[in-house]
C-alpha cells in the first residue's frame, strides 16, 4: 500500500510537470497579438459655392437660350449637407404650332446625403438629395399656327401674336442624384441628374406653361427632368478631428 501511494504520487507529479511544461511552451510559442493602427481624420465644415458651367456654355452657342445658375451647399453633419440653387433663364421654344419665350428666376432648397465613405482627408461626394423649387416667370406668345380646313391644300396660317403673360409661378419637388469630386486644393467638379414632380402651376388662360425656368420642359404637365455640371470652391469655416482604426494585417 505504501509503495502504491508513492507510485501514484510519482505519476501525478510527472503529469503535473508535463502539463506545466506544455502550457509554458504554448504561451511562449503563441504569436503576439497585433495592435490596430489608429489614424486621426480631419473633417472640414464650410460653404461650397459654384456655378453651372453647362448653362454658361449653352448661353454662348444657343441663340435661343440665356441662363445662369449659382449653386451652394453647407456641410451640416458628417453625411448631410444643406443645398440650394439660384438661377435665371430665358428660353425661346419653337414648337410645331407655336413659338414662345419664357423668362424668369427660380430658387431651390433642400439637402444632400453623402453615401460615399471617404478615407483619410478625402472630401468627395456621391449623394442623393431632395429639393423644393419655386419659380416666378413670364411667357410671351410670339406666334402660333392654325389649320385652315377650307383651304384645298390644308395649309396652316401663322399668326404673329406678341401676347405677354406676367405673374406666373410654379412649385415642384425635385429628386437629385449626383457626384462631387475634389480635383485640387479647394476646387470641386460635380454632375447631377434631376427628376421633377409639379406641385402647383399658375398658367395663363388658353396657354400652358410648356417650359418653366428651373423646372425645364414639362412632360404630361407634371413631370420634368434636368441636369447640371458644376465647378465650385470650398470655403472652410472650422475643422473637427476623429480617430479611425485600421486593422493591421497578420503576416
Amino acid at each position: 500500500m505504501k509503495y502504491t501511494s508513492k507510485y501514484l504520487s510519482s505519476i501525478v507529479l510527472v503529469l503535473l510537470s508535463f502539463l506545466i511544461h506544455a502550457q509554458d511552451k504554448k504561451t511562449t510559442s503563441a504569436p503576439a497579438k497585433t495592435a490596430d493602427t489608429t489614424i486621426v481624420k480631419t473633417n472640414r465644415y464650410g460653404i461650397r459655392v459654384g456655378v453651372d458651367v453647362f448653362k454658361l456654355a449653352r448661353s454662348l452657342y444657343d441663340e435661343d437660350y440665356k441662363g445662369l445658375e449659382v449653386v451652394g451647399d453647407y456641410r451640416l453633419t458628417k453625411k448631410y449637407f444643406i443645398a440650394a440653387e439660384l438661377g435665371n433663364e430665358e428660353k425661346t421654344v419653337d414648337d410645331d404650332r407655336l413659338n414662345f419665350t419664357t423668362k424668369g428666376t427660380y430658387f431651390k432648397a433642400g439637402f444632400n446625403y453623402n453615401a460615399y465613405e471617404n478615407w483619410m482627408d478625402m472630401e468627395n461626394l456621391v449623394y442623393i438629395g431632395l429639393r423644393y423649387g419655386v419659380s416666378s416667370f413670364s411667357q410671351t406668345l410670339n406666334s402660333y399656327s392654325t389649320y385652315n380646313r377650307n383651304d384645298y391644300f390644308g395649309e396652316e396660317a401663322t399668326i404673329t401674336a406678341g401676347d405677354k403673360y406676367s405673374g406666373l409661378s410654379a412649385q415642384w419637388l425635385e429628386v437629385v442624384v449626383g457626384v462631387n469630386a475634389k480635383v485640387f486644393n479647394n476646387f470641386y467638379v460635380g454632375f447631377s441628374l434631376r427628376a421633377n414632380k409639379m406641385m402647383s402651376n399658375k398658367e395663363p388662360q388658353n396657354f400652358g406653361n410648356l417650359y418653366i425656368p428651373g423646372f425645364n420642359r414639362t412632360y404630361d404637365g407634371d413631370f420634368g427632368v434636368g441636369f447640371n455640371y458644376t465647378v465650385s470652391y470650398f470655403l472652410p469655416i472650422y475643422k473637427t478631428k476623429t480617430e479611425q482604426k485600421i486593422p493591421k494585417k497578420k503576416k
